[in-house]
């Protein structure tokens, strides 16, 4: 059995993981960051990139009145699920530091663009990373190593070590990793772990697919061992339903994450016609992004792999899909439709707060998933489903051809937000409310009650936390 001695072991290397790690580093600790993946990233890695914050010096040149106090009076404006609990220290120590946060991203060289409004919210406080998140996984990555930080992939974490109370470090199989200050849990969410989601989702949730298929729970679990508990254990975003991503990378994937690409494409959209970006957006937009719920408001229909029509679609047609063949289906409509939905305001998929993508998008960057046909029978063969059985779904929906097909598309659950109860240091806490010594959790995993719906929040508070998990760790006592 081997052994090796860190101040600080973080468990996840994600946007919080890497953001803890930075932020102790920089505090002079010596740190290792496990990640039980191939590769660094994690959910933030898959995100559009988008951190909410106020005041910023981009509201500033953008004559944007703000402040804290603002920002967090809005986000009562959101509707929260029946039952939940929201930690109003947590939405203050957020709402107080995601600004200071956003401006040691810009320090690290990122590149953002913003502020965008997005209801509900009284000021645009949306700020999106460019070229796109994983710049901000690429950076710290980088800037980790700079400092001397340890990053290691294909490392799960079995076990937390204890002596007496105290966390003082992990089992990895039968490596030993010492920390003499403090573990942080930064480990994404539980939306994978099936028989956890069994336990605290609505009933239907469990064999829904996870968007990270490798948010498998595994911080809540090793908290929870010690006498951790968790808040908020039955809210959940999605299912959302998503066309799969192209199996070549887009073109921004193809770009690069470095500064000077970030710049570049700022610089593009400042200054660039508009009509000479779309091509570059709308390859980025009919990737991996949601159809409008206005696809079905106008008379969408959705088809299962025998043809059928299973739901109905005006009424979150999302938790339905899963149950059908292969768990996926194809959206419907005819060319009353289609027209509709070449030009503004009915879009396919939209980012929120950057650009949107029509029909003609999706026919020209998305042929995989993209069918058109003169008749119901050829569409029916064309996305491989008996003509009959499609012919009878569509009778009353669809008339006018041509009609078109797009997908398949399946329903995910994007995060769940039950995290671990901690303090305003990121301390984990334990059934009385009492911090357990050594620990402490970030992101997803130590969400603590937070309620965080909105676009922006989730990336805002994983590299908030992270930050300041990182920095508060690095100061906790010494073994």
């Amino acid at each position: 059995m081997s052994e090796e001695v860190f101040d600080l072991v973080v468990i996840g290397g994600g946007g919080s993981g890497l953001a803890a790690a930075l932020s102790a580093a920089e505090e002079g600790a010596r740190v290792v960051v496990l990640e039980k993946a191939e590769r660094l990233g994690g959910t933030s890695g898959m995100a559009i990139g988008s951190i909410t914050a106020a005041p910023t010096p981009f509201q500033a040149r953008a004559r944007v009145e703000d402040s804290v106090d603002r920002y967090f009076a809005d986000l009562d404006l959101y509707e929260h699920p029946a039952g939940a609990t929201d930690n109003l220290e947590l939405r203050q120590l957020l709402c107080e530091n995601v600004g200071h946060t956003l401006d040691w991203l810009i320090s690290l060289g990122l590149v953002f663009t913003g502020p965008q409004p997005e209801a509900p919210h009284t000021r645009p406080r949306m700020h999106n990373v460019l070229p796109g998140a994983r710049a901000i996984i690429h950076r710290l990555a980088k800037q980790c190593r700079k400092r001397g930080v340890d990053l290691r992939t294909a490392q799960r974490v079995d076990k937390l070590l204890r002596e007496g109370s105290r966390v003082v470090g992990v089992a990895v199989g039968e490596a030993i990793f010492t920390a003499r200050r403090a573990v942080i849990l930064a480990c994404g969410d539980f939306s994978a772990a099936g028989a956890t989601r069994a336990a605290h989702l609505p009933a239907g949730m469990a064999d829904m697919e996870a968007i990270n298929p490798a948010n498998s729970g595994d911080g809540h679990a090793l908290a929870m061992a010690l006498g951790a508990k968790m808040l908020n254990g039955h809210v959940f975003n999605g299912p959302e339903i998503r066309f799969p991503p192209p199996a070549r990378p887009s073109v921004l994937d193809r770009l690069g994450s470095g500064r000077a690409v970030g710049t570049l494409v700022r610089l593009a959209l400042a200054h660039l016609p508009r009509q000479l970006l779309r091509p570059l957006m709308a390859m980025y937009l009919t990737a991996a992004m949601a159809p409008s719920p206005r696809l079905f408001e106008e008379g969408a229909i959705l088809v299962n792999r025998d043809g059928q029509r299973f739901t109905d679609e005006r009424d979150d047609p999302a938790p339905t899909i899963p149950a059908q063949p292969g768990k996926s289906a194809h959206i419907l409509f005819d060319q009353r439709l289609a027209g509709k939905f070449s030009a503004w305001p009915d879009f396919i998929s939209t980012a929120p707060g950057i650009a949107y993508a029509y029909l003609a998008d999706y026919a020209r960057y998305r042929p995989d998933i993209y069918h058109q046909a003169p008749s119901l029978t050829s569409l029916a063969q064309a996305i491989g489903v008996p003509p009959a059985a499609l012919e009878k779904a569509a009778a009353g929906a669809l008339s006018a051809p041509p009609f078109y097909a797009l997908g398949p598309a399946k329903s995910w659950i994007m995060t769940t937000d039950g995290g671990l109860a901690v303090n305003r240091d990121l301390q984990v806490l334990d059934g009385k409310d009492l911090p357990i010594p050594g620990l402490y959790a970030a992101g997803s995993v130590g969400l603590g009650g937070l309620m965080i719906p909105g676009h922006g929040q989730h990336l805002g508070w994983a590299f908030t936390s992270g930050r300041l998990a990182g920095r508060a760790a690095a100061g906790a006592p010494k073994l």
